[in-house]
């Protein structure tokens, strides 16, 4: 890489989501009781839930070994994106930031599953009866990175302009 650097550029993108990961989880713990909504907007409440699947709460009630199953996956793919980002040239800009939000949530949600055995959700959303299923800012943060990871790929790619 040489001079130019590497994605690792973008570490302070994962601190961050990781930082305010964590803190929004801890004041929705702090200050919400569990499943009582809180409404902040029509289609929106605040709503404190534990999550012991993965998304959608999927495995939920596999009756355990879910949480280490999931917190291995959350490792190994977290090494993968580490590496990832270290072979990543600096100025990949929708690469290195995509990975660096996927990786900042992936931390967020791994602390949680291996500290306290669930991922705290807390954001709601809602119309007319349906609801999405609840989420927190790492979940925010890993389909962000996931779009611009997409993005990159459709647009951006050095391989898909080489091949025009």
């Amino acid at each position: 890489m040489g001079k130019a650097g590497t994605a690792l550029s973008w570490l302070w993108l994962v601190v961050l989501v990781v930082v305010l990961d964590l803190f929004t989880k801890y004041q929705a713990s702090t200050l919400l009781s569990y499943g009582v909504p809180h409404p902040l907007l029509p289609v929106f409440d605040l709503t404190l839930l534990h999550n012991t699947g993965a998304a959608f709460s999927f495995l939920a009630q596999a009756g355990g070994w879910q949480r280490w199953f999931f917190a291995l996956i959350a490792v190994v793919v977290s090494t993968v994106l580490l590496l990832w980002m270290a072979r990543t040239p600096r100025d990949k800009y929708w690469l290195g930031a995509g990975l660096a939000l996927v990786l900042g949530g992936a931390l967020g949600n791994l602390y949680d599953r291996v500290v306290q055995g669930y991922v705290i959700d807390f954001i709601s959303l809602h119309y007319n009866g349906y609801y999405f299923p609840a989420f927190n800012l790492a979940d925010s943060a890993i389909t962000i990175g996931a779009g611009m990871l997409i993005i990159d790929m459709l647009w951006f790619s050095d391989s898909r302009h080489k091949s025009k």
